[in-house]
């Protein structure tokens, strides 16, 4: 297959470079999304290796940033989307890759508690996070998802040209409001295990984003009422 990855990143000069390297040999094409940053993320990104940069003057959201890569990359037979981090494992793509090459899935996302071992490695407050916001947005989108937040995900031809990526959630809001255009759109939906690496990297996720994913996560459960409802 045809693959990019897309890498949405904002602020991260220390380990961009390392995401680049270690994609080289993986995928045939890397596009990076500055989404804003103020430390020279695009410079150091395209300085690794063979790269496309998007350069946003001001940050817009890691869900724009996903979405202005996938513009980019709709002719590809399918495309990976990887934080600029280094949270994510380049190793783990044949995993995510496999369902979309064999036709059994259309979107593939990583479930990092399916890694043996993996919840042991989540802090405590940030696994209760993820449990309960999996189990919520199973009820809001009918899914079997385990893993709801983890960003590691894989598109293959008809999600890659059939979801309305210029809609998606900008925000942190953005894997959920996926599952949910997704499902609406009755696209086959698979989880594999990732390894979830935790190092140097901070999260920039903050309690002020929470009622964003709240909306997010609502608004899906209201739109599966209304759709069962016609």
């Amino acid at each position: 297959m045809n693959v990019v990855a897309i890498v949405p990143a904002l602020d991260e000069a220390e380990h961009i470079g390392g995401v680049v390297r270690g994609l080289l040999p993986c995928v045939d094409r890397i596009i990076v999304i500055d989404d804003g940053s103020r430390d020279g993320t695009g410079e150091i990104a395209r300085a690794a290796g063979r790269v496309e940069i998007v350069r946003h003057e001001r940050p817009r959201g890691v869900g724009a940033a996903i979405a202005a890569g996938m513009a980019r990359a709709w002719n590809a037979d399918a495309a990976v989307v990887l934080a600029g981090d280094g949270q994510m494992d380049p190793l783990d793509l044949p995993a995510l890759l496999g369902p979309i090459a064999r036709g059994e899935a259309d979107l593939v996302k990583g479930n990092r508690l399916a890694w043996p071992g993996g919840a042991l490695r989540f802090p405590l407050p940030r696994l209760v996070g993820v449990v309960g916001l999996a189990a919520a947005t199973r009820v809001a989108t009918g899914l079997a998802i385990d893993d709801a937040q983890c960003g590691y995900v894989a598109v293959g031809p008809r999600a890659l040209r059939g979801l309305p990526w210029s809609d998606l959630w900008p925000s942190f809001g953005y894997p959920n409001d996926l599952l949910s255009r997704a499902a609406r759109l009755g696209l086959r939906v698979a989880e594999v295990p990732v390894r979830p690496i935790y190092g140097t990297e901070r999260s920039k996720l903050r309690a002020r984003h929470l009622p964003g994913i709240a909306f997010v996560i609502g608004r899906a459960f209201a739109a599966r009422l209304l759709a069962r409802a016609k």
